[in-house]
């Protein structure tokens, strides 16, 4: 029988590293290694850690608790020994191990249970070609997501990693722009095989793929870790399986005891927001909203809330396409997310009610939207630079002098080029500045050129 399970992770979004105040920032932001580094992070003799990151702390714990684990009022830093480059003081500090309490246990998400989530600290990278090392990431707050062996196979764990990681986008906790990686443990007919360090949804499901495949062939007779080499799609012995006594956990008497109190517990518990799952149901059965529209929604929690906000004032149909057609078009042609802008949901809604109203056209609106890189603006404020020229008589004349200064498109059209009558319409669109009515221009300069 296949058993799969997962220890996941991802980094946590702070500003500082875990215990000093160097930036927690690494990998392809940096252009230079080593450069948010200090003698704690880089395990000086003699330097001593400072009080651990508190927003951490508390982030760990809004990821255990949306993962419905429940958490551990009084946690000990251990000592995880290990003799590795990429570990300067010889020893990682984590809230995991045979002694210890993790931050939060016994929670389930998706039909799959948790064994426990855990806050830990990044080693530094090291490249094993060159022998080089980068303290950047050294110290950076780690999350660590451990689930038991309830998966079968790696479509199930992709399936599983992409819901896992739209969730934690709802708390925002997770450096997402980091991604995750995963150990993989593997048991087919013999031993548990770990696969190290799989560093994308992707991979892990070709690893695991892979090496259920070989161990089908070949069961293993002892524990062991292996690596998974993309290149060759194969997993390749590492060494034998450590265990818990080979790390020689201890507690670290450098660092306090964290001590967790039911009111702050309550009080995270009340910023935990609604699952997506939870969300998707509650927008096709109470909003009546399709449910390939909905799934598109809930993959952010920003444009979700941004949605939600919007249809309590705007028909919820013009909202779909507006949020998931003409909004996305501009965050995709910026490489932005919502929380990148300066995005007021005021100006959005502001905006959809004046299309709503015909107070201004549909491709006027685009336009205002498109402007909106940086940030949002009222479109009230220049409503009359923007105001729909809706009057019949007045786009009546508009037409009249585009037909009289492009007799080329006219004849074209007349001649059964029916393509032309795009481009007459795009001169209306020119000269009005966007703002006659696209269907009432384009209905004018059909019955004047028939």
């Amino acid at each position: 029988m296949v058993r799969i399970g997962l220890e996941i992770h991802g980094y946590i979004d702070t500003k500082e590293k875990l215990f000093c105040t160097c930036k927690a920032i690494h990998g392809a932001k940096l252009t230079k290694p080593n450069i948010n580094i200090c003698p704690i992070c880089t395990g000086q003799p003699g330097a001593k850690p400072m009080l651990q990151n508190k927003e951490a702390i508390k982030k760990a714990i809004q990821i255990s608790l949306i993962l419905g684990c429940k958490i551990n009022k009084k946690m000990i830093w251990q000592r995880k020994h290990y003799s590795w480059p990429d570990l300067p003081k010889g020893y990682q500090n984590t809230l995991s191990g045979p002694y210890a309490l993790p931050t939060g246990e016994n929670g389930g998400f998706e039909e799959i249970r948790i064994r426990e989530c855990h806050l830990e600290e990044d080693p530094a990278a090291w490249n094993p070609k060159t022998g080089e090392i980068d303290y950047n990431r050294s110290g950076v707050p780690l999350i660590e997501i451990v689930t038991e062996p309830d998966f079968k196979d790696g479509e199930q764990v992709e399936r599983w990693l992409r819901e896992i990681v739209t969730t934690l986008g709802y708390v925002k906790a997770i450096n997402k722009k980091s991604g995750i990686k995963a150990d993989v443990n593997v048991s087919v007919k013999g031993e548990r095989v770990e696969i190290k360090n799989v560093n994308s949804i992707k991979n892990i499901k070709e690893a695991i793929e892979i090496e259920v495949i070989r161990q089908e062939k070949e069961s293993p007779k002892e524990q062991e870790t292996r690596r998974y080499d993309a290149d060759k799609k194969a997993t390749i012995k590492m060494r034998s399986k450590e265990q818990a006594s080979d790390y020689r956990f201890i507690s670290d008497p450098d660092l306090q005891i964290i001590n967790i109190s039911s009111s702050i517990i309550d009080s995270l518990k009340k910023t935990i927001p609604e699952t997506p799952t939870q969300k998707l149901q509650k927008l096709i059965k109470k909003y009546n909203i399709p449910e390939y529209s909905a799934k598109i929604l809930i993959k952010n929690i920003d444009i979700i809330e941004l949605f939600e906000k919007t249809i309590q004032r705007i028909n919820p149909k013009l909202a779909i396409r507006w949020v998931t057609e003409e909004l996305f078009s501009v965050l995709n042609y910026n490489k932005r997310t919502l929380d990148e802008i300066d995005f007021n949901s005021e100006h959005f809604i502001e905006l959809l009610e004046l299309i709503e109203k015909k107070e201004i056209s549909e491709l006027k609106a685009q336009e205002i939207l498109r402007s909106w890189k940086e940030k949002s603006f009222s479109p009230m404020e220049n409503i009359k630079e923007y105001k729909q020229i809706s009057n019949e008589k007045d786009t009546e004349k508009i037409v009249d002098d585009i037909i009289r200064k492009n007799k080329r498109a006219v004849e074209d059209y007349k001649s059964g080029k029916k393509w032309a009558i795009n481009f007459l319409i795009g001169k209306v669109m020119e000269i009005t500045n966007k703002r006659a009515d696209y269907s009432t221009a384009k209905e004018i300069l059909i019955k004047k050129l028939r």
